[in-house]
């Protein structure tokens, strides 16, 4: 919904998150969206959970691929083991980064470890996916990993800020970034302030969890404010509350998506789509049993 981006209000538009069932673990998708495809060269945004898993159950995102984007996975509780077609075995815990770069093509696994599963627990965290620059597209697929210890944290008063991805607050991840991005995981205590970060062109906020309040509006959990270019706002909360600032540069060109593949070219899509039915992306060792299928159309 529009909020008088034209008049030079802070706000420009509020996005609200579609929740979707994905095989018993609850999702809110927030982009794209219409009309509004990318915040900064970020295109998907997905909060999963929370979620409870009794024991024995846990998530299972089979083998499948990617081409055109980097993934960019965090958690805010459990435990995810990645696998992918470079050979990357990598579990991720809360306060870890795992950001893999597709270009060219890859192919990843997500789920419960087993000693995970065995126990039960909860799960709670984002995937967002980042367009690439087009000149970047198609680069060599590659994974990295960054320990919650790695990532800068800012601190204000009240505030603490991790930068996950990008540069933000004066600090930069060590994140590889290809195009300049804001990425800030953001918790306050109640009745903190802390204004938000102005660097960059695209800025939104997503309020993860609790009351936050910016340019005089509440800004309520599993929705996305997407604020003007230049405009000086700060979050404020009354209780304790977590949100996630996004944003950077906006990529030039159109981004076209369809299934888990972003491209510039409706062509590279199409040739992907092709080699994916015809099993011709690489395996993933260790998980090679399974694979989730093309939809249909």
């Amino acid at each position: 919904m529009s909020d008088g981006g034209a008049t030079g209000h802070p706000i420009v538009e509020q996005i609200l998150g579609r929740t979707r069932d994905l095989g018993g673990f609850e999702v809110r998708r927030v982009l794209p969206s219409h009309p509004r495809q990318r915040i900064g060269p970020f295109i998907f945004f997905d909060h999963f959970g929370p979620v409870a898993f009794p024991p024995g159950r846990g998530m299972d995102v089979r083998p499948h691929p990617h081409i055109g984007l980097a993934t960019v996975t965090y958690l805010f509780e459990g435990e995810i083991e990645h696998r992918d077609s470079l050979g990357s075995r990598q579990p991720i815990r809360p306060g870890d980064v795992n950001w893999m770069v597709a270009g060219q093509g890859i192919v990843h696994s997500e789920r419960t470890p087993a000693d995970v599963r065995a126990q039960g627990g909860r799960m709670h965290g984002l995937q967002l996916w980042v367009a690439l620059p087009t000149d970047a597209e198609e680069i060599p697929p590659r994974f990295e990993h960054h320990a919650m210890e790695t990532l800068p944290v800012v601190r204000r008063p009240g505030a603490t800020l991790r930068v996950i991805a990008g540069s933000a607050y004066g600090a930069t991840a060590p994140t590889g970034v290809l195009s300049p991005t804001l990425y800030v995981d953001v918790t306050l205590a109640p009745g903190a302030s802390v204004a938000v970060d102005g660097e960059h062109e695209d800025r939104a906020i997503y309020v993860v969890e609790g009351a936050v309040e910016c340019a005089g509006q509440r800004l309520v959990p599993g929705g996305m404010t997407v604020l003007r270019a230049g405009a000086d706002v700060s979050l404020s909360a009354s209780g304790a509350a977590r949100a996630v600032l996004i944003g950077g540069a906006p990529l030039p060109g159109v981004r076209h998506i369809e299934w888990n593949f972003v491209s510039s070219s409706p062509e590279r899509i199409a040739r992907a789509k092709e080699d994916w039915r015809a099993r011709r992306f690489p395996e993933v060792p260790g998980d090679e049993a399974e694979f989730i299928p093309l939809p249909p159309g």
